[in-house]
Parts: C-alpha cells; structure tokens; sequence
C-alpha cells in the first residue's frame, strides 16, 4: 500500500490498483498551499462527514478525477445537489463491496454539519479490507469503546487516528484507542492545521513510543509504502 499525505486529514491510499482519497480539504489549508488539486489522483473519494475541513475540495476533485465519492446518505445527498452524480451512499454499520475489496462504514463519536448548515448525518470512519492489506480511518471521533469492535474481528495494518485535541481525541485518547483497536502502527491526522490543534510532536512521539507504539506523522505530500 502507497500511502501519500496531503494535510490535516486528507490522505491517499493506493491499494490493490485503486486510489482510494480521504477527506479533501487542501485549498482552505495554508499549510497545504504546495499541494496542486489537479495532480491529485483518485478512483475513490471518502467522506467522513460533513464539516468543511473534510470536505472542502471533494467537488472540484471528483470532477477533475471522475471518482465515486462515499459517504453517508446525507452528505451524498448535499454532495448531489450541488451537481455530483457518481456517488455512493451508505450508513453506520453498512458493508460494501468495490474494486479494490470492501469497506464498512463505521461510528464516530463527533458531530456533522455541512458548510451551508444542512445536517450531514451521522459522522463516520471507514474499515478498508482488501487482498493487499486491511486499515482503518477513524475520521474526526473522540475515543469510543465501539473502535474496540473493530480490534475484535479484523486484524489491522495501520489506522490513521486525530491526535490534535479539542475536537477529536488528542494523543493520550489516541494511544487507548489503539489498544481497543489492536493496531501498533499509527498515523496521526487532524493537528497543526489551526492554532488550536497544534501539538509538541516529540511530547507524541516519547507517549506513543513509551506505550510500545509506532507514530508517523507525515510531511505534507510525503510518500510512504506499508507492506
């Protein structure tokens, strides 16, 4: 899996021919501001939710690209009203099958609004299981004993997890949640992008490191592969 960062949640996987993208916001993003929308590849686009920090540059994305975009009814709903027609809608607890091998929508403990105020459903995280590797991306979520469901029946490569705080779990809730979830290895996601989220990365590594776990913060548009 080739795994390619483009800042506060939005990520890259490619995975068994596919590329699957994760929460676009970019351009509303100063820290992104090296990232060009029309070099970003994607077969796939997944929303965790509604709020603009997710959702920011999904539309002009999948136009460039042509990919089907997932997520909940309600953010598929709005996402089809401003004009998207290749969508696909699912909700809590739902399984689908793509391309590239399945993926199950699962619970978040956050809030969804979309940018203009409409209600975005139920916020989510997203269980990718294919042939060449199984990960998951909690989306925006506090910790919640349901991520120990997903350690329970499904062995994980990687799971990228918030650590900024304030609104999501920080680092602390992030190592727990990576117990319920049975995964050493942890990409971090949703910090430093505003001054309220902002974290001592060293103070994350020492904590992640001293509780047996691996922590990779990635560089925005750096490039990783997890075998």
């Amino acid at each position: 899996m080739q795994i390619t960062y483009f800042g506060h949640s939005c990520f890259s996987v490619e995975i068994d021919k596919s590329i699957l993208l994760f929460d676009p916001f970019i351009t509303g993003n100063p820290l992104a501001k090296d990232i060009n929308l029309n070099d970003i590849k994607a077969d796939f686009i997944f929303i965790s939710h509604g709020h603009q920090d997710h959702v920011g540059d999904v539309i002009e994305i999948a136009n460039n690209t042509n990919a089907t975009v997932v997520s909940n009814f309600e953010v598929i709903n709005w996402l089809e009203s401003k004009g998207l027609k290749k969508t696909h809608s699912m909700n809590i607890g739902g399984k689908c099958h793509f391309d590239f091998g399945t993926i199950k929508f699962m619970n978040a403990a956050h809030s969804s609004s979309m940018p203009d105020g409409t209600y975005g459903g139920n916020p989510g995280g997203f269980l990718v299981e294919s042939a060449e590797g199984k990960f998951y991306f909690a989306g925006d979520t506090g910790l919640t004993y349901d991520l120990k469901l997903i350690g329970e029946f499904v062995h994980l490569d990687f799971v990228c997890l918030p650590i900024g705080n304030n609104f999501t779990m920080g680092v602390d809730n992030a190592i727990i949640a990576s117990d319920f979830l049975k995964c050493e290895n942890i990409i971090g996601m949703h910090y430093d992008t505003f001054p309220i989220i902002t974290i001592d990365k060293e103070v994350a590594f020492d904590k992640f490191s001293r509780a047996g776990k691996n922590l990779t913060l990635l560089n925005i548009g750096q490039t990783i592969n997890i075998n």
